[in-house]
């Protein structure tokens, strides 16, 4: 990977992704698949957060709709409500934090933005709402695009691919590039486990995460608790921790440099253990 890669800029706060970084996951929702409706009030948000920084997140992802197999696209004044209140209180109360949002939309984007947020993080990948990577160089925030087929709503419906790693390569060339034409500097790419893929597909994409270190480009894996898990494992998300570490470090063996998750703790100590491994243990 290339040292522009290696570090990014978040808004004046370098981020060096030579060792891996952990993201945690805050849902302000009702239905998100794990952990929907218990970080609806500001004061439960600004809980998990600091939770969250203890356990070693060096990122908090903040979204506000939910994403899952079968979610609908809900009002963005509906978004806007649920992300923009919390977003404002953790950047006054804890402003160390630095916080990604979770948005498919430009106006959410650029609220979010304005309200203090350092990064944008975006499962469409920009397909959605053509303004907001324009939003995002206009603000020079790293960009996380995702592959993704189709929208939440449909994307489990009979997923079928020439095939799945030269597909999403290739979709993130063509996305690539238009990010950069429109001047963003800092683009992190995510094949999306999960999103639009069965199990095979999903296990085959962790098989070849290391092909996609080719674009030069930081990885972000995000397998916490998903069905490449509880379906190989015949469980629930809710059971599903412990198969979470296992992907997360076959995720790190094969290239990732950010894993995203709900359980922080546990992915940190992945994070020191595969640094162990590659020779570099913590002082």
């Amino acid at each position: 990977m290339s040292m522009y890669a290696m570090t990014i800029n978040c808004r004046g706060k370098l981020i060096d992704l030579s060792s891996p970084k952990v993201m945690g996951i805050l849902n302000i929702t009702p239905d998100s698949f794990h952990d929907g409706g218990q970080f609806l009030q500001v004061s439960e948000a600004l809980n998990r957060v600091e939770k969250m920084l203890a356990e070693g997140a060096d990122f908090i992802d903040i979204g506000g709709m939910s994403s899952r197999p079968g979610a609908e696209i809900i009002p963005e004044e509906e978004e806007l409500k649920r992300v923009i209140p919390v977003l404002t209180r953790i950047v006054q109360q804890i402003p160390e934090a630095i916080i990604s949002v979770d948005t498919i939309r430009a106006k959410v984007a650029r609220e979010a933005l304005e309200a203090g947020a350092h990064l944008i993080n975006d499962i469409s990948a920009g397909r959605f709402d053509n303004a907001i990577i324009s939003t995002v160089a206009g603000f020079n925030v790293p960009y996380i695009i995702m592959h993704m087929d189709g929208l939440p709503a449909n994307m489990q419906v009979a997923p079928e691919y020439n095939d799945v790693v030269i597909d999403v390569y290739d979709f993130f060339i063509e996305r690539i590039k238009t990010c950069r034409t429109a001047g963003i500097i800092d683009t992190i790419i995510d094949p999306g486990f999960g999103f639009g893929k069965t199990v095979e597909h999903n296990y085959s994409l962790l098989r070849n995460l290391s092909y996609f270190s080719n674009l030069q480009l930081p990885i972000l894996a995000g397998v916490s608790r998903k069905s490449l898990i509880c379906k190989a494992l015949g469980i629930n998300p809710d059971k599903a921790l412990n198969g979470t570490t296992a992907v997360n470090m076959l995720a790190l063996i094969n290239g990732a440099q950010i894993l995203r998750v709900h359980d922080v703790k546990e992915a940190k100590e992945v994070v020191k253990l595969f640094e162990a491994y590659k020779g570099n243990p913590a002082t």
